[in-house]
């Protein structure tokens, strides 16, 4: 089987590509560059990936490896399909998951189908951890990771069903420290290099200052959810659902922000209570299996968060209501809830709201 191996310069990557090449495949190291400048250093962490240092020791290990490496140029691209729609998303009161958008439009779903179409690659392997599996009763379905402090199924929410048939994600029943091992007892040079901890494009910024930058500042109103202006903020790309630091504002109780309303740029703030909904709705939604066969159903509306069990999906005039069984802290719109059963990943959908 040919095999194409989606290597970002880490130690994930790399012993993906090792593995693949011990399994007997064709393998071919492909790097996708979606910067032009080299990476930062932020207090001695590595905040990006894919960066020209990044390509260079993606090349290094396919040397090492014996495998060819091929580089695509995509950060036109990227650009267009994560970062303009990060920008879009936050100007409008939301807080995106680029990750899981990058990876339908860009790295891994859409690069799949890339390589199949041009390269005739049968597989990309990534350095995902989660299982793709074939599952008796739904077909090949994506599963949690074994690790679950890594597991990173959620992010892989929103790939399309057709592209499962052509991914491989050889690290799911590993865990980190499995990964560094076998890397160096091959000698490679990647085996304790740090992980990358941001968003990418943010270099090392948080998404306010990136977003200032681009927007520049956008002076409005904080607002008490009973209607008292108690403050001012720079723009509302500085806050997300849920947070109590930073707000800039004094008042008797902690307060959270509760809400974002960009037709008047306006943050709504208010106590914890107001954070709490049993409902979410989203306007479409991404099938690995067809909803008709869901049962015992958990959603997960954030990267770390606790899944909740769902007592219903019902179709709407624009979309989809989610109703939990429980209250759920801070859910978010522009986030991503991801279904699950068990282990296996259900589907998913960005959310579009948190009320009627």
């Amino acid at each position: 089987m040919r095999v194409a191996v989606g290597m970002s310069g880490g130690v994930d990557s790399s012993v993906t590509a090792l593995l693949m090449k011990e399994k007997g495949h064709e393998v071919i190291g492909v790097t996708l560059r979606f910067h032009t400048i080299e990476a930062c250093e932020v207090e001695g962490t590595h905040n990006v990936c894919c960066s020209p240092k990044d390509v260079q020791d993606a090349a290094r290990v396919s040397q090492k490896l014996g495998i060819p490496h091929l580089t695509f140029d995509w950060e036109r691209i990227f650009k267009e399909r994560v970062i303009d729609y990060f920008v879009e998303e936050y100007s409008r009161g939301r807080t995106p998951n680029p990750c899981a958008v990058c990876n339908r439009e860009v790295k891994t779903g859409y690069f799949a189908r890339y390589l199949r179409a041009v390269a005739d690659i049968d597989r990309l392997a990534t350095g995902h951890y989660a299982r793709i599996e074939e599952d008796p009763s739904f077909g090949r379905v994506i599963k949690r990771g074994t690790d679950r402090k890594r597991d990173q199924s959620y992010f892989l929410a929103l790939v399309r069903r057709e592209d499962l048939d052509l991914l491989e994600f050889p690290l799911g029943n590993m865990t980190k420290e499995e990964v560094r091992e076998l890397a160096r007892s091959y000698g490679l040079e990647v085996a304790d290099k740090r992980d990358s901890q941001e968003v990418c494009f943010l270099m090392g910024k948080s998404p306010g200052e990136y977003l200032e930058k681009i927007v520049g500042l956008r002076e409005g109103e904080i607002r008490h959810v009973s209607g008292k202006t108690l403050g001012r903020h720079s723009g509302i790309y500085n806050f997300t659902i849920g947070q109590r630091r930073g707000l800039g504002i004094s008042y008797s109780k902690p307060l959270y922000v509760v809400d974002i309303d960009a037709s008047t740029n306006t943050v709504f703030v208010g106590e914890e209570e107001y954070l709490y909904n049993d409902k979410l709705y989203v306007r479409e939604l991404n099938l690995h299996v067809p909803m008709e066969r869901w049962e015992d159903v958990s959603a997960q509306i954030r990267y770390r968060h606790s899944p909740v069990r769902v007592e219903s999906v019902k179709r709407t005039s624009d979309g989809y209501e989610v109703k939990f069984r429980e209250e759920v802290r801070g859910i978010t719109p522009g986030q991503v809830v991801a279904f699950y059963s068990g282990d296996i990943l259900l589907g998913g959908g960005i959310i579009e709201a948190y009320k009627e």
